[in-house]
């Protein structure tokens, strides 16, 4: 087995994350590929991680891939997160993630009905079973509808479960999100249009059909679809380990070894002495080809992408994810996360540094950050999870232009 060092994964993170400038894609779809899904559980997340990939592509052009053409469907999937896949991608998603979560989160639902709702024990299945219907049917007209506008017109769904009234984090929780989650998750409904800006969370409905305008292709099986997303991961983020692959498809390890065994998947050494995975057609080394730096969004792909994350977090993993392991802005320089970045108060992206960079690197952190404000153009972009480093009261260097070789910028105050 050949090793695979870390400067060599660093490499092969800029090249096929699409975080080199020579990579050149073009459109949202050829990023998204790049990928094999862009982490969509914010809105701007999405357009953010497009944008930090490319220098011709634009706000609208992303708009119009997810919501007009629709060749980006959003869709929940593995670790019940909500993600932007290319429209080729979402049968081999339905069939196996997908359809994994489905199973927990009906059976947790129809638990949570019978414990605190309105249902006697015994009755969730065909309570759920017939909410469902009820939904389906009054979105059949393919107008989507907010989740409080499908609460206001579907009575069935417009209750709510009395989740644990005797502890401090109970309390009433509405049922309609959930069922139109579950039915997602199941490929029967689809997350249609953001009625608000770009940079904002305002989801829309409609049924499957009505989105893709025509009846969706159907799930492979779980085992097809399984392979599949290893065979894309393993271009986009291998080397990995099983542990890796896992976590991130938030399956077992016994389904990930079914995949690399279908997809004939090749052990490599990683640098720590761990085993990991390689496409047998991409065994050759990769190295660095150019210098690069990139400001990544919450929830960007590249930060997400692996359960072991030293060999491009080093120490800095502690301030850069909040305690539900959410993760906030990265400021990168050839591989390594250096940094984060936030906007002040009127708007101007700011670049905080974890670690001391080279007036060089310095330098193109500033000139990304320019070219992230053009992008923005003044809009801010709020997020419910803030990592430490991004937090008001973190003491972090402030980049900023008077920078020497030694060290770029002033602790905030």
């Amino acid at each position: 087995m050949r090793l695979v060092t870390n400067d060599e994964r660093r490499a092969r993170l800029g090249v096929r994350h699409a975080l080199t400038v020579s990579t050149g894609l073009r459109t949202p779809e050829e990023v998204a590929r790049a990928l094999v899904g862009l982490h969509a559980t914010e809105s701007a997340s999405v357009h953010l991680s497009i944008g930090a990939r490319s220098r011709e592509i634009s706000i609208s052009d992303v708009q119009r891939s997810l919501y007009h053409s629709r060749t980006l469907i959003t869709q929940l999937s593995m670790r019940e997160t909500l993600f932007a896949y290319p429209r080729d991608l979402i049968p081999a998603v339905l069939g196996s993630a997908a359809a994994r979560v489905a199973g927990v989160a009906r059976r947790r639902l129809i638990r949570d009905l019978e414990r605190w709702g309105s249902t006697g024990e015994g009755e969730g299945q065909a309570w759920l079973t017939a909410a469902e219907t009820t939904v389906l049917s009054g979105l059949a007209d393919g107008v989507p509808r907010s989740s409080k506008q499908i609460r206001t017109e579907i009575v069935e769904v417009s209750g709510v479960i009395n989740q644990a009234p005797d502890k401090s984090w109970g309390g009433p929780v509405a049922i309609a999100p959930k069922v139109l989650a579950l039915l997602n998750l199941q490929g029967s409904l689809a997350r249609a249009g953001n009625a608000g800006d770009w940079y904002r969370n305002h989801p829309t409905w409609t049924t499957a059909r009505a989105w893709w305008g025509q009846e969706p292709p159907g799930p492979l099986t779980a085992r097809q679809g399984y392979a599949e997303l290893v065979h894309r991961w393993l271009w986009s983020y291998g080397p990995g380990t099983v542990e890796d692959m896992a976590w991130w498809l938030g399956t077992t390890k016994t389904a990930i070894r079914a995949a690399l065994e279908n997809v004939d998947a090749r052990q490599v050494v990683l640098e720590d002495g761990s085993v990991g995975w390689l496409r047998s057609d991409d065994l050759d080394v990769i190295t660095a080809a150019e210098d690069w730096v990139a400001l990544l969004p919450m929830f960007d792909p590249t930060v997400m992408g692996w359960k072991k994350r030293d060999f491009y977090l080093g120490e800095h993993a502690p301030q850069l994810f909040d305690s539900a392991g959410n993760s906030g802005t990265t400021a990168w320089v050839n591989g390594r996360v250096v940094g984060v970045w936030i906007q002040d108060a009127g708007g101007q992206v700011q670049v905080r540094l974890l670690e001391e960079v080279s007036a060089a690197a310095g330098e193109a952190l500033l000139a990304e950050a320019e070219r992230l404000n053009q992008l923005l153009e003044g809009k801010r972009v709020f997020t419910v999870y803030p990592s430490p480093a991004m937090q008001p009261e973190a003491e972090l260097r402030i980049l900023s232009p008077d920078l020497s070789a030694e060290s770029c910028g002033k602790r905030s105050q």
